[in-house]
């Protein structure tokens, strides 16, 4: 539970402001687009420091490491609550991303090795509540704080939760006697050409997957600079750091076949996380004309079926293969995913939230096992660097996977209403007729003639901008299952993890 609440304030962090951006925007005087930065700073800052939390606990300690992220965090928290600009708020953003961005690892990290194998599924299943819940219910709890207060309580609202973190840290969390610190004058050197080959590979990717689809993707010189960027120091780093002797990231863990392909699935379950709770939202606000209090209730149950199933599932990892378990949460979401798919402008709230809770059932299935499966052969000295890498992996996934559906819903919201117009020709009778009778009910309404005709077509064109984004969510909600289906095969390619009198055996 300790180190759930500050990992819960992170993640929660990473969605919580996501419906501010207007008031922010308004507040500081800088247009909606200029505010978004808000979000990519951070995003750009957490990247960049989420791998290397192995290095950073080798350099201080653990125990201290995660001390001083936790205290990061939580004052540059209230800076970014009492930014008087922009610029100011982007920057202590910033300060917030580097905080915040070694919490998840660490944790998971202290997990891992505070825990005998057979108690670790369940520890992973309260952890995995606050990974997995956070970013469901920030979109909820930062609309309500905005309406009802203001956007800077959004951020005010982890100091207290940060300073019960340290205390808690303080008095419960040690670190293992075989975690060795090393000290810069004794051999241990900063690696800056691995540090800022990550740093610039990591920034640049993020930047690129937040403004590609404003900026048209490749059509645009600044996309296509920063891919080329993203590309070259993100391979050169892999090769720098299989050569050091003191490394800022351990490729070498990636010889695990087990770690290598949780890693990847840990990838495709952020895609789909990320990108399934960034489009229920705009959904249910842009298309159905719900509040955004209303569209979190929608969502709000999902994550109540998360937390009712998470313990389950951590007794049920100590007595089946984790493979089992990740390969029916697999189907179950991919299953919501499809009924999400074949949604239309008439559905009601029920359909909605149970749509969501199937989903949401399947991806309670996910989490621990895959988190079993990884750390399976895992030495306890590499732990650090396992779990920043897998962590990381998570992050990448969400950032590509809200990049991609922003992506499929403006190409096939383009394309559908490119078919759709091909029909309102005069050429058409269902169309004329169609025309005639809304213009014959404005006209009854007290519209001239040709007020009428004007506004028929209007109304008729409204209808088909609406259709044709309903079917662009209902493409990306069947591109995402689709996509979740591959993970089941890697789990027919991962080595037994099989459960044996009480406690996790691997073959």
């Amino acid at each position: 539970m300790t180190v759930m609440l500050a990992t819960f304030m992170e993640v929660l962090d990473t969605s919580v402001a996501n419906v501010a951006l207007p008031h922010v925007a308004g507040s500081l005087s800088a247009s909606l687009d200029e505010s978004t930065w808000m979000l990519t700073s951070y995003l750009v800052a957490n990247a960049i420091i989420l791998p290397m939390g192995g290095w950073f606990s080798m350099l201080f300690g653990r125990k201290n490491f995660y001390m001083i992220c936790v205290a990061l965090f939580t004052v540059s928290s209230f800076l970014c609550g009492m930014a008087p600009s922009l610029g100011a708020l982007i920057f202590f953003r910033i300060l917030q991303g580097i905080g915040g961005g070694a919490l998840q690892p660490v944790s998971q990290a202290i997990l891992v090795e505070s825990f005998p194998r057979e108690k670790q599924g369940m520890a992973m299943a309260v952890f995995g509540m606050g990974v997995v819940v956070a970013p469901v219910i920030g979109p909820t709890l930062g609309g309500w704080i905005t309406d009802n207060y203001t956007w800077r309580w959004i951020f005010y609202i982890n100091i207290p939760i940060g300073i019960l973190s340290l205390v808690l840290t303080w008095l419960l969390i040690f670190d293992p006697p075989y975690l060795k610190r090393k000290s810069l004058g004794n051999g241990f050197k900063v690696d800056y050409v691995g540090f800022g080959l990550l740093a610039l590979g990591l920034g640049a990717l993020e930047v690129m997957l937040d403004e590609g689809q404003k900026e048209d993707w490749f059509a645009s010189h600044f996309i296509v600079a920063f891919t080329i960027i993203t590309v070259v120091c993100l391979i050169a780093v892999v090769f720098w750091e299989l050569w050091q002797k003191e490394p800022i990231i351990d490729f070498h863990i990636l010889k695990d076949r087990n770690y290598a392909l949780a890693t990847l699935s840990m990838l495709v379950l952020g895609f789909v996380l990320y990108a399934s709770t960034a489009l229920m939202p705009l959904f249910l606000q842009t298309l159905l004309g719900y509040t955004a209090m209303m569209s979190g209730l929608v969502l709000s149950p999902g994550g109540l079926v998360v937390v009712v199933c998470l313990p389950m599932v951590g007794i049920l990892v100590r007595k089946y293969q984790p493979r089992w378990l990740v390969i029916f949460g697999v189907a179950i979401t991919s299953l919501g995913l499809f009924r999400m798919a074949k949604f239309t402008l008439g559905i009601d709230y029920q359909t909605a939230v149970t749509s969501r809770m199937v989903q949401s059932l399947g991806l309670a299935f996910l989490f621990v096992p895959i988190s079993v499966t990884a750390f399976a052969y895992v030495p306890k000295e590499r732990t650090n660097y396992a779990t920043g890498l897998f962590n990381l992996a998570r992050n990448i996934g969400g950032s590509s996977g809200i990049a991609t559906a922003t992506t499929i819903l403006a190409r096939r919201a383009q394309y559908h209403q490119s078919v759709m117009v091909a029909h309102l020709t005069p050429f058409d009778w269902r169309y004329r007729e169609s025309l005639a009778g809304a213009a014959a009910v404005l006209r009854a309404g007290g519209s001239s003639g040709p007020d009428a005709g004007m506004q028929a077509q209007g109304m008729i064109y409204g209808t088909v901008l609406r259709q044709s984004n309903m079917l662009a969510f209902a493409d990306a909600f069947w591109v995402m299952g689709v996509l979740f289906l591959l993970v089941i095969p890697l789990m027919f390619m991962i080595r037994k993890v099989r459960p044996s009198a009480g406690r996790v055996v691997v073959e």
